[in-house]
């Protein structure tokens, strides 16, 4: 055979090399993210998510394939969009943002694997029966912070030391608010701190609640965990604002909008490791091998500027233990 002929035959082969080995490479695994969220909210939790991903050796597009489904906080629209992942065939759903979107996820099937990553008590939710040997086709990671009401009460005290009552913004319909409302009611009844419960559980009760709290001149205010506040978060933190009330909140989110001060366990980190959980049951582990993962990492978060609009002195002890201040 001629050289050049040669040649010519060698590029041809190299040419149709790539096509054939992908033809033979099996489908990249298919993992279905479900969130009761909007996507809107949610940017800095899917990157996370992503990273976690990454962490454990898989890269969306490269090796692993992922469709997304958000509810845009319309829960009703959860069970079909579970059934529709569940019909695709997917490795391993991340049941991502929100109590009603795991369990949606787990009353649609007991076979595929379910990763999720929720703000609420798994075993008090029904979730799992156990937080080190959750049986059946569901573990995750929680970022559970009922448990944390009665710090965030101290630090609006710090903040607010001559503060007699605290209006407390709780979702009735929302078995973490309403958990987090009553270990606040708890404390602040141990130091003699007067309490006011309002409920939110509509756009138009946000407005309402303020407008109590400024006809009985309260003297502060406790947001109670709840999906619902979240997308309340921008009205919430400009009334706040307008009507001149210093506000603790539960997720940094609402103080890099404006608010005042947070504390709370990083939902970031939580969706970190819900990325790693997914990928090693992409990997082969059995979700009743991996131990629910309860939050390690806790953010105390204040907004300086906001602090001076409201003539708050946010004590030195304070400022030297944030996680981050914003100016």
């Amino acid at each position: 055979m001629k050289r050049r002929a040669f040649i010519t035959l060698l590029g041809g082969a190299a040419a149709a090399w790539p096509l054939t080995a992908r033809a033979q490479q099996p489908a990249m695994p298919l993992v279905g993210f479900i969130s009761g969220r909007s996507p809107r909210d949610s940017e800095s939790l899917a990157a996370a998510f992503h990273r976690g991903l990454t962490e454990s050796g898989f890269i969306e597009g490269q090796n692993v394939a992922i469709e997304y489904r958000w509810a845009e906080y319309q829960n009703e629209r959860l069970p079909a969009m579970v059934a529709d992942l569940v019909g695709r065939k997917v490795a391993v759903i991340a049941a991502i943002g929100g109590t009603p979107t795991v369990l949606a996820a787990k009353a649609a099937t007991a076979t595929t694997p379910i990763v999720f990553a929720m703000g609420s008590d798994p075993v008090t939710s029904g979730v799992v029966t156990s937080l080190n040997q959750p049986s059946g086709n569901v573990t995750g990671i929680t970022f559970f912070t009922g448990p944390l009401g009665p710090k965030r009460l101290e630090l609006l005290r710090d903040l607010v030391p001559k503060a007699t009552t605290i209006a407390l913004l709780v979702n009735p319909q929302a078995a973490v608010s309403v958990s987090d409302g009553a270990n606040v009611r708890a404390a602040a009844h141990s130091v003699g701190l007067q309490t006011h419960v309002l409920d939110v559980t509509a756009e138009g009760h946000v407005e309402a609640a303020f407008a109590v709290i400024v006809e009985r001149r309260i003297d502060a205010a406790l947001i109670t965990a709840d999906p619902f506040c979240i997308t309340q978060r921008d009205k919430l933190v400009a009334l706040a604002a307008r009507h001149a009330v210093p506000v603790i909140y539960f997720g940094r989110e609402f103080v890099a909008a404006g608010g005042l001060i947070s504390y709370g366990a990083s939902e970031t980190d939580a969706f970190r490791s819900a990325g790693v959980y997914v990928g090693r049951v992409l990997k082969g582990a059995r979700p009743d091998d991996l131990p629910v993962m309860l939050p390690t990492k806790f953010e105390l978060v204040i907004n300086l500027k906001t602090a001076k609009a409201l003539d708050l002195t946010v004590p030195l002890i304070m400022q030297m233990t944030a996680d981050e201040m914003i100016e």
